[in-house]
C-alpha cells in the first residue's frame, strides 16, 4: 500500500527510497515501471506522461531500467547476449555498445563467457551493463546488493555509482540499509507504512529526523521521557528546552550513543562542564562489546535505573560495576512529543 508518494529524481542524481520491510518501497518501483497501475496519481519521464489512471504507457516502451535482487540472467545466453538483449540497431551498433559497457564495468575478457562461468560479483556486473545497454533515463534498482557477501558488496557499490553517474542516469534505489542509503544516495527518501515522512539530502536526514522513529531507523537511541513545566523537561541531565509545548506535556529527549559523552576526569567533585553539556550523571557499567571500530558500552543510571549506551572509538571495555560519569549536549539531543 503506497499513499500520497510524490517523487521528483533528476539525472546523474541518486534517489533512495529507504525503510523497513513492507512499508511500500517495491510497490512504488513496481507502479513507475509500468508491472502495477496505481489507484490515482500521475507517472511522468522527461516531461512525458507514462501513466495515469487511464492512460498507460506499456512499461517496455518507457525508457526505464531495472535491477533487481535476482539478476536474471539468461544462461542459455552468453555475457554478450545477455548484456545486447533488448538492444536496438544493427550488429555492430550492438556489438560496440555491448563492448563499451563491458569495459566500463571490465568485464570485457568474459565476453563470450556464460552466467554460470562468474561469480556473483560479476553477474551483477553484467546485470548492470545489460540494464544500461539501451540508455534508460531512469534506472530503478530494487536492492541489487543484497545477494553478495560483505566483502565484495562496498566495492561493487562504488563501481555501480560511477558508472551510473558517467551515463547520467537518473537512479531511484531501494533499500533498507541506511549504511547503504548513506553512502549512494544524493538524496534519501524516508518511507514508513506507505508514506514518505522525511526527504532530503542524508546529511540532513541524519542529523535533523522527522520523529523518534527517523533517529532509531539510522541508529540505535537513548530516550529519556520528561514532562514539560514552564516550557522546560526536567531529565537526570539537567533541563531542556522544550518551546511551544504546553505544561503537563510528556516528551522524548532522543540522542544517539556515540553522542553520549564520558568524564573520565570526574569523581564527583570536579570542574562543572559547559552549559551545553548539561548536567553530570552517575552511572555503572552494565556491560562492555568491542564492535570492532568501536566499543559499545551498557550503563545503567543512578538517577532512576534506566539502562543508557554509549559508543567510544577503539577498544574502551571497563569492568562491570565501574563508576562513571555522563553527560550529553545539548545539540546533539532531539525533542519529540511522547
Amino acid at each position: 500500500m503506497v499513499d500520497d508518494v510524490s517523487l521528483r529524481i533528476m539525472p546523474g542524481q541518486v534517489t533512495c527510497l529507504l525503510g523497513p520491510s513492507g512499508c511500500g518501497k517495491s510497490t512504488t518501483l513496481r507502479m513507475i515501471a509500468g508491472v502495477e497501475m496505481q489507484d490515482s496519481g500521475e507517472i511522468w519521464v522527461d516531461g512525458k506522461l507514462v501513466c495515469d489512471t487511464v492512460f498507460r504507457v506499456p512499461p517496455e516502451r518507457r525508457e526505464i531500467g531495472l535491477m533487481f535482487q535476482d539478476f536474471a540472467l539468461f544462461p542459455h545466453l552468453s555475457v554478450a547476449g545477455n548484456v545486447a538483449f533488448g538492444l536496438k540497431g544493427s550488429k555492430d551498433e550492438k556489438r560496440a555498445r555491448v563492448v563499451e559497457l563491458l569495459e566500463k564495468v571490465d568485464l570485457l575478457q568474459f565476453i563470450n563467457g556464460y552466467p554460470h562461468q562468474l561469480s556473483g560479483g560479476e553477474q551483477q556486473r553484467v546485470a548492470l551493463a545489460r540494464a544500461l545497454a539501451p540508455r534508460p533515463r531512469i534506472m530503478l534498482m530494487d536492492e541489487p546488493f543484497s545477494g553478495l557477501d560483505n566483502r565484495l558488496r562496498d566495492g561493487i557499490r562504488d563501481e555501480t555509482l560511477t558508472l551510473l553517474k558517467e551515463e547520467d542516469t537518473a537512479v531511484l534505489l531501494v533499500t533498507h540499509e541506511p549504511d547503504e542509503a548513506m553512502r549512494m544516495a544524493d538524496e534519501v527518501a524516508l518511507m514508513r507504512d506507505g508514506r514518505i515522512v522525511q526527504q532530503g539530502a542524508p546529511y540532513n536526514v541524519y542529523t535533523r529526523p522527522a520523529d523518534r522513529a527517523a533517529v532509531a531507523f539510522f541508529s540505535d537511541a537513548n530516550v529519556l521521557r520528561a514532562t514539560v513545566t514552564g516550557a522546560l523537561a526536567d531529565t537526570l541531565f539537567g533541563q531542556f528546552l522544550a518551546p511551544g509545548v504546553p505544561d503537563g506535556t510528556e516528551v522524548d529527549i532522543v540522542f544517539r550513543p556515540q553522542h553520549v559523552r564520558i568524564d573520565f576526569d570526574r569523581a564527583g567533585n570536579g570542574p562543572l562542564p559547559t552549559p551545553t553539556d548539561g548536567v553530570p550523571a552517575r552511572a555503572v557499567v552494565q556491560r562492555a562489546r568491542f564492535m570492532g571500530h568501536e566499543s559499545l558500552v551498557e550503563f545503567r543510571m543512578d538517577f532512576d535505573g534506566s539502562v543508557l549506551k554509549a559508543t567510544v572509538p577503539n577498544v574502551f571495555l571497563p569492568p562491570e560495576n565501574t563508576v562513571m560519569w555522563l553527560t550529553v549536549p545539548r545539540s546533539r539531543c532531539f525533542v519529540f512529543p511522547a
